[in-house]
């Protein structure tokens, strides 16, 4: 999963790139075909960003200097890069590199699936991998994958799609992107079931699974843990309030370094076997304790609804 990155300038970047910071936002989107670009491009322009899509990544640098010296509508540029274009390669690590070493502070946003997500996706549309040639579409997923390990990398935030719909991915990326002050951190806190597997853009995992299980209570098993009934049963369990008091305190104890390390997006995942009740209910509560301690907190539950 991607890992922060400095956004601070370089000493002696031209006037232009210094005013980045201040006047000017600059979002740089990829990612595997089929994974959710277009979706995030749209989000983006519904929170006001001026969107170039499918931008070859020679251009990129070109592209930052134009929307500094715009102003105004430019203000806020999201670049969308893919490979369509054939000048789309491991060069875009090197690209978004040399912006920032220019003294921009780009966040860098990447989309990814599974690769039996991709497939069924690819095979709902009826089309061809740009990269699959006369192989299999398995072949162009894997291609693909190599030319943007590095770029993957680099990214300040990475959203797997894999169990997200449409809605549910633009949510995401205005949560993101949408406020006013979108240079804060903000956390997510995400539910799941270990039996659907880690989520891969996860900072830190946590297990509830130590917690008696509603689901072996009759009268709760078919409720959630966004219901009244199903949270007081799982809070009010031995050790449930320590453990999400100690999970507060860390997140909030990181924060600050995070920023600092010019980190803006924090996914705090918690767990449990169907991610229905025990990880719903405590991911709430985290998310709102967060909230009442001045962080911008949000739950998001993954797997619920999939049993």
């Amino acid at each position: 999963m991607g890992e922060a990155h400095t956004t601070g300038h370089q000493t002696g970047v031209s006037g232009a790139a210094a005013e980045t910071e201040t006047e000017t936002t600059l979002v740089v989107v990829t990612g595997l075909s089929g994974g959710g670009r277009s979706t995030v491009a749209r989000a983006l322009e519904n929170v006001g960003f001026y969107v170039v899509d499918n931008l070859p990544q020679a251009l990129l640098l070109d592209m930052a200097e134009l929307a500094v010296k715009a102003g105004g509508a430019a203000r806020r540029t999201a670049m969308v890069l893919d490979v369509r274009s054939r000048a789309f390669s491991t060069d875009l690590a090197e690209a978004i590199r040399e912006l920032k070493e220019r003294g921009y502070a780009p966040r860098v946003v990447f989309v990814d699936a599974d690769d039996e997500v991709l497939i069924r996706r690819f095979e709902s549309v009826r089309r061809s991998h740009p990269l699959q040639g006369d192989g299999r579409l398995v072949d162009g997923i894997a291609v693909e994958r190599g030319l943007l390990e590095e770029a993957r990398d680099q990214a300040d935030v990475i959203i797997d799609t894999s169990h997200l719909n449409v809605n549910q991915l633009r949510r995401r990326v205005e949560e993101l992107f949408g406020g006013e002050d979108a240079r804060r951190l903000r956390v997510t806190v995400l539910s799941f079931g270990f039996k659907y597997g880690l989520p891969p853009d996860a900072d830190f995992v946590l297990d509830a699974r130590f917690l008696p299980n509603p689901y072996w209570v009759p009268e709760l098993r078919e409720h959630t843990g966004r219901e009244e009934a199903v949270s007081a049963y799982v809070l009010g369990q031995e050790g449930a309030d320590a453990f999400v008091e100690a999970y507060a305190d860390l997140v909030n104890a990181t924060t600050a370094g995070f920023e600092r390390e010019g980190k803006r997006y924090l996914t705090v995942a918690i767990g449990c076997t169907g991610g229905k009740h025990r990880s719903v209910a405590i991911a709430e509560e985290l998310a709102a304790r967060l909230r009442r301690t001045g962080l911008a907190a949000n739950a998001q539950h993954r797997d619920l609804g999939r049993e």
